[in-house]
C-alpha cells in the first residue's frame, strides 16, 4: 500500500514497524521522495522503493500526456489521469478474467482429452489381447 506521508508523524517515527497480515513476519515502511508532474511528494509505502519510483513514474507519464493535450488545471490533470489509469485497470482486470477463463477450458478440454485417451488405451489393449 502507498500513502502520503504525514510530516508530522515522518518527524517522530521516521520508519515505523508494521506487521503484514498472513505473514507473521515485519515489514518496514519504506518513504520514498517522487516528483510527478513537477511536484515532489514523499510516500510510505510497504512496497521496495523501486516498486514505487516505478508506479510514481507511470502516474508522471500519464499526468504529462494529459496536461500537454489539452488546457487543464493540475487538478482536473490529476483527476483525468486517475480515471485513465482506472480505465487501463479494469480493461486488464476483464483481459485476466477472459485468461483465466481461457485457461480454464484449455485445461478442462485437456482433461477429456486424457480420459478419451486413456479409454482407448484400454480398448487397444483388450483388442489385442483378444486376437492372442
Amino acid at each position: 500500500m502507498i500513502a502520503p506521508a504525514r510530516p508530522e508523524i515522518q518527524q517522530r517515527f521516521p520508519r515505523r514497524m508494521e506487521k503484514r497480515p498472513g505473514q507473521g513476519g515485519v515489514a518496514m515502511k519504506n518513504r520514498v521522495t517522487v516528483t510527478i508532474a513537477g511536484q515532489e511528494y514523499t510516500l510510505v509505502a510497504t512496497e521496495e522503493e523501486g516498486y514505487v519510483e516505478k508506479v510514481a513514474q507511470h502516474v508522471d507519464a500519464q499526468m504529462k500526456q494529459v496536461l500537454s493535450g489539452a488546457r487543464v488545471s493540475l487538478v482536473d490533470g490529476a483527476v483525468l489521469t486517475a480515471v485513465n489509469i482506472a480505465d487501463e485497470y479494469f480493461k486488464e482486470v476483464e483481459a485476466s478474467e477472459n485468461l483465466r477463463r481461457q485457461l480454464k477450458e484449455y485445461l478442462e478440454e485437456a482433461t477429456k482429452l486424457k480420459m478419451e485417451l486413456s479409454e482407448a488405451k484400454r480398448e487397444i489393449f483388450k483388442l489385442q489381447n483378444q486376437k492372442k
